[in-house]
């Protein structure tokens, strides 16, 4: 399905399922067949975009699993969403979104999703995608032992400090050593002289993981120029390189990074008919 710039989508091709884990019920998005990727909005939420990367990655062979976390589903987003929305996650419970807050709690959740989804869809465990504010937690998600392949898009938080990064102190160092222990990879993406994923967290990321942090940056001036109105608006600058800044043609540099996405994925997940899929 091709989402119309400007509009709703109304995800009418995803199955809505309500998932309770420890008395917490939230809207997991699933459409697909194979091994599962769970993928997180950025803010303001499941956007046309960010649904028309879930469907990108469910065409290329896997099960894609899409937590309502905030906003409205569907909605195209719109300036307005920073009051209604953002604010409103920022002193959720849920969320650490400044400094000194550690691990989002919401995490806990996304992680018992990652271990129902492997059950589903087996294969050798599970994807992780987060974008934006949710983008740390597709690491630190990588301490439920079903993940494998984490993705870090553009992660913006903590919002007030450029060189940290949303995780506690005890979390950092447990992913640290899994990361070590079973050899995972981690890929990262950003564009230069994005003011809300800056290059000191990208450092800081390095600092943590090592080699095994893959930080990719691709350069401002290949951002879509006319993204929806909260990008152009509220964020400000050349931010979500996969969804409101991709520019959709054949070898442009967002293009590639979403290829490159779905390749890793490929690799550490993949049974051969999705390697095949997707160029493998």
């Amino acid at each position: 399905m091709t989402d119309k710039r400007g509009q709703d989508d109304p995800l009418d091709d995803f199955t809505g399922r309500v998932i309770t884990f420890d008395d917490v019920a939230k809207t997991v998005y699933v459409a697909g067949e194979g091994p599962a990727v769970i993928l997180m909005p950025e803010m303001p939420g499941i956007s046309p975009d960010v649904a028309r990367f879930a469907r990108w990655v469910r065409d290329a062979g896997f099960s894609v699993y899409v937590p309502s976390l905030f906003g409205v589903d569907g909605a195209y987003p719109l300036a307005e969403a920073r009051e209604t929305v953002v604010r409103r996650a920022c002193v959720s419970a849920e969320f650490r979104a400044f400094a000194g807050g550690g691990t989002s709690p919401v995490v806990t959740w996304l992680r018992a999703l990652a271990r129902l989804a492997h059950t589903e869809r087996g294969g050798p465990g599970v994807g992780t995608v987060g974008l934006c504010f949710t983008g740390n937690f597709a690491l630190t998600m990588a301490l439920e032992p079903a993940v494998v392949a984490p993705v870090v898009n553009h992660p913006s938080l903590p919002l007030d400090d450029p060189g940290g990064l949303e995780i506690s102190d005890e979390d950092a160092a447990a992913v640290a050593e899994r990361v070590a222990r079973d050899g995972l990879e981690v890929l990262a993406y950003r564009f230069e002289n994005d003011r809300w994923c800056t290059g000191q967290r990208f450092a800081a990321y390095r600092a943590l993981l090592g080699e095994a942090f893959d930080g990719r940056v691709l350069p401002p001036e290949s951002a879509n120029p006319s993204p929806p109105p909260f990008f152009r608006d509220v964020v400000g600058c050349a931010h979500s390189v996969v969804t409101a800044h991709l520019v959709d043609e054949g070898g442009h540099p967002t293009v590639r990074a979403r290829d490159e996405i779905i390749t890793f994925l490929a690799e550490k997940l993949a049974t051969p008919a999705v390697l095949n899929r997707v160029g493998g």
